[in-house]
């Protein structure tokens, strides 16, 4: 029997991590500026934390009002599963920024827009920290912090210990 040791790499630290999202803050502001309020709709799961650090990042640059929802999604079996926004909030003529940890086939990201397309949203932005570009679905990427190009058999992991963000390769 063999056996096989999976290597865990880190490709980006913490330090690093914080300016990459730091960037993207800024990034959002300038395509939103105008704007009086953003809804981050970040998916379940590492989503949630990213998200929460780009609004703490856009909060100290802006005066655009943000407000962090979760879009609860079963991630391994997203198409019979109901997606339910955390806490339920009206939509119409907002500006809805889609965050998740990592972007790989698009699928999580297609199905979550759902609770989206039933009401009258002003727009539909996503960011995600790592971008992998493995399209499967048409879905692309408003602001991305980096974009790696793997193998399919390879597993980006985003791992959080104390709100700090680190990327793992395995």
């Amino acid at each position: 029997m063999q056996h096989f040791i999976i290597m865990k790499t880190k490709i980006v630290d913490a330090t690093q991590v914080k300016k990459i999202i730091r960037r993207m803050a800024y990034q959002i502001f300038e395509r939103n500026f105008d704007a009086k309020e953003l809804i981050f709709a970040a998916i379940t799961g590492q989503g949630k934390e990213v998200a929460r650090q780009l609004i703490e990042e856009l909060a100290e640059v802006s005066k655009i009002k943000l407000q962090l929802i979760e879009v609860q999604i079963d991630k391994a079996n997203p198409l019979p599963s109901e997606v339910v926004l955390n806490p339920s909030v009206k939509l119409t003529g907002k500006t809805i920024i889609m965050v998740d940890d990592v972007l790989n086939t698009g699928r999580t990201l297609i199905y979550s827009f759902s609770p989206f397309l039933n009401q009258q949203v002003k727009s539909i932005q996503v960011a995600v920290l790592v971008d992998r570009n493995h399209p499967s679905y048409p879905v692309n990427a408003d602001y991305k912090g980096i974009s790696l190009q793997t193998t399919l058999q390879e597993h980006v992991s985003v791992e959080i210990e104390r709100k700090k963000i680190n990327i793992y390769l395995k």
